[in-house]
């Protein structure tokens, strides 16, 4: 009960944030110290679609990909004139390494412009060769994340995702672990038809492996994307998704690894690429990329040709924005933290003139009831409070995907 009394509050939170103005100049992004924030690179290219992905993604075109990393960079200016600077970047998709030799050049001049410590990026198990590997380490990636979804095959193909045989897939994540800081596997649990059994299978396979790190995206669909899922698959059955998060806590919270995130799991200390938790603001750059600047919330245009004009008229792509009002500022800084599984109140404190327990005294005395706990300075979620962050996560990545929706489907 705790946790669907969350994350309805979540969805309904969530859904503010596709209040945007489109109209007059967006926000000031001037006003405050600019320096060291996260960088998210949105790549929208794929080979092929899947169904159940909500990102802005389009099929790889060659010509319009190599178009789409000169205005990356030219967006990038934009920023860097602006006076920001970025130490951290995320690169995801989309599909990041569908045009290698872009990719790299573009993070070569990313290296040029800023002092760039760590690189994030995202690919997929037919991405994931000799010759991509060897370049993704010349390129100083630290952290590849690739997305598996399943070992399962029947599950794939009921994803209509292709990744090729399992045992070839796993070969491949084997050969390359140890050549990253941090390698990690997505996998996506309670998508229609796909049984327990069939997921703790893949968890037990994720687990012999030997990998560093798993990532599990609970299914987080728009309206429409559940309503045409639902047609084609199976009915989305959100009451089923706590047996699969417990298969989660048992194999791997249970088994020896660091909870990173209330989704993310390490053998060890590794790095993860939830932005969002690590720093209060980022910026993402490329078509259908959103920023978190100061509170304010900004949207790219998903559209390839009005980015492309936007930036090539040396404008900001930004097409809506939202100030976030100061109670919206301090539940959105709340989740994410708890996302995290580890919220400073000190640190709370100072970002906004006051004491969490007075600003948010409802908030936290209702988390409190389902597995939060106060600490020095701290709240800290326990085991038993994992899977209500897990569905406030969901819910709310759930409203901003149903924003995502909308403007692919306007092409604003």
């Amino acid at each position: 009960m705790i946790a669907e009394l969350a994350g309805f509050v979540t969805r309904r939170e969530g859904r503010k944030f596709q209040r945007l103005t489109s109209t007059g100049t967006p926000l000031n992004m001037g006003e405050w110290d600019k320096g060291g924030i996260s960088l998210y690179v949105h790549i929208p290219f794929c080979r092929s679609l899947c169904p159940f992905c909500c990102f802005n993604r389009y099929l790889f075109d060659d010509g319009l990909a190599r178009r789409y990393f000169i205005d990356l960079k030219r967006e990038l200016e934009l920023y860097r004139k602006l006076g920001f600077s970025f130490n951290d970047v995320y690169f995801g998709g989309g599909t990041p390494t569908v045009l290698m030799d872009e990719l790299g050049g573009f993070i070569k001049h990313l290296r040029g412009l800023f002092d760039i410590k760590q690189i994030s990026l995202e690919t997929t198990p037919r991405e994931l060769t000799t010759k991509n590997i060897s370049l993704l380490k010349d390129y100083s990636v630290n952290r590849l994340s690739i997305g598996v979804q399943s070992f399962d095959e029947q599950v794939l193909k009921t994803m209509g995702r292709i990744n090729g045989p399992a045992d070839e897939v796993k070969r491949r994540l084997q050969e390359t672990e140890g050549q990253f800081d941090t390698l990690n596997v997505d996998f996506v649990f309670n998508f229609p038809g796909q049984t327990v059994p069939q997921f703790v299978e893949d968890v037990k396979a994720f687990k012999e492996l030997g990998i560093d790190q798993a990532t599990f995206y609970p299914l987080m669909p728009s309206p429409h994307k559940k309503d045409a899922m639902e047609r084609r698959f199976n009915r989305v059955n959100n009451s089923r998704e706590r047996q699969f998060y417990n298969v989660i806590l048992k194999e791997l919270y249970r088994g020896g690894f660091n909870a990173s995130t209330a989704w993310c799991f390490s053998r060890g200390n590794h790095m993860i690429d939830e932005y969002i938790i690590k720093t209060d603001d980022y910026i993402g750059i490329g078509a259908g990329s959103v920023s978190i600047v100061k509170g304010n919330f900004y949207v790219n245009s998903f559209s390839l040709d009005r980015y492309h004009e936007m930036t090539a008229s040396n404008k900001l792509p930004i097409v809506g924005w939202r100030q976030l009002s100061g109670r919206e500022k301090t539940r959105y800084y709340l989740l994410t933290k708890l996302f995290g599984l580890e919220v400073d109140t000190k640190a709370f404190r100072q970002r906004f003139g006051g004491e969490m327990a007075q600003k948010l005294w409802l908030e936290t005395a209702f988390l409190k009831l389902g597995g939060v706990v106060e600490g020095n300075d701290t709240l800290r979620v326990t085991e038993k409070g994992m899977y209500t962050v897990s569905v406030m996560m969901r819910e709310f990545f759930a409203a901003l995907n149903t924003l995502r929706e909308y403007h692919i489907e306007h092409q604003i």
